[in-house]
């Protein structure tokens, strides 16, 4: 059965990229909520190579601020989270645990490059779960990509079995920084049915 217009709403068609918060925290039993939705998403093989840096300090937040792009320092500032989206690069140590097939570890270990494209791959789709429970949570989400990741991994990963993908600032939106909705492509545009 569909989900609910409402919902649909929330998702997708009103929710909108956060360019500022206002003073109202998130609480880590929310935080906890948001993966336990987005970690019952498919992932191939259920790899669930993503790993989430939970920024929840003025302190740790200022620990990524020199990766930042200069637009991304203050909306970062004021948002009572932010998430480093991370892959985890030996995923497959986990594979005992959370596959059925016992050959699943080693077929990983012995082949780098399909590791690392499991991880790459899955480890987004993970922090896209990860946006849509927290809106399903009526959390604010800003992505961002305006980050020297080579900085973040080198200040909270640097024994590198870890890195960080993108980031995500979290919390609950100040809509005098919303920017106007740009437009999408079509279905015209984007897609073909053959």
């Amino acid at each position: 059965m569909p989900i609910s217009d409402t919902s649909l709403d929330q998702l997708f068609r009103q929710a909108r990229t956060a360019n500022g918060f206002i003073d109202k925290p998130v609480s880590q039993d929310l935080l906890r909520r948001v993966y336990e939705l987005a970690c019952m998403a498919p992932t191939s093989m259920n790899t669930q190579p993503t790993r989430y840096v939970f920024l929840t300090t003025p302190a740790a937040r200022e620990r990524v601020i020199p990766a930042l792009s200069p637009t991304n320092v203050d909306k970062t500032r004021s948002a009572p989270v932010c998430v480093i989206v991370a892959i985890d690069t030996r995923f497959y140590e986990h594979m005992p645990q959370i596959w059925h097939k016992p050959a699943a570890k080693a077929m990983f270990e012995g082949n780098a490059g399909m590791a690392s494209a499991t991880a790459i791959r899955n480890g987004t789709l993970g922090g896209a779960y990860f946006i849509l429970a927290a809106r399903a949570l009526d959390l604010d989400c800003g992505p961002m990509s305006g980050v020297d990741l080579a900085k973040v991994n080198a200040e909270f990963f640097p024994d590198g079995r870890y890195q960080s993908n993108f980031l995500i600032n979290l919390g609950y939106m100040d809509k005098s920084k919303l920017f106007d909705r740009n437009p999408r492509l079509s279905f015209e545009q984007a897609c073909q049915v053959l």
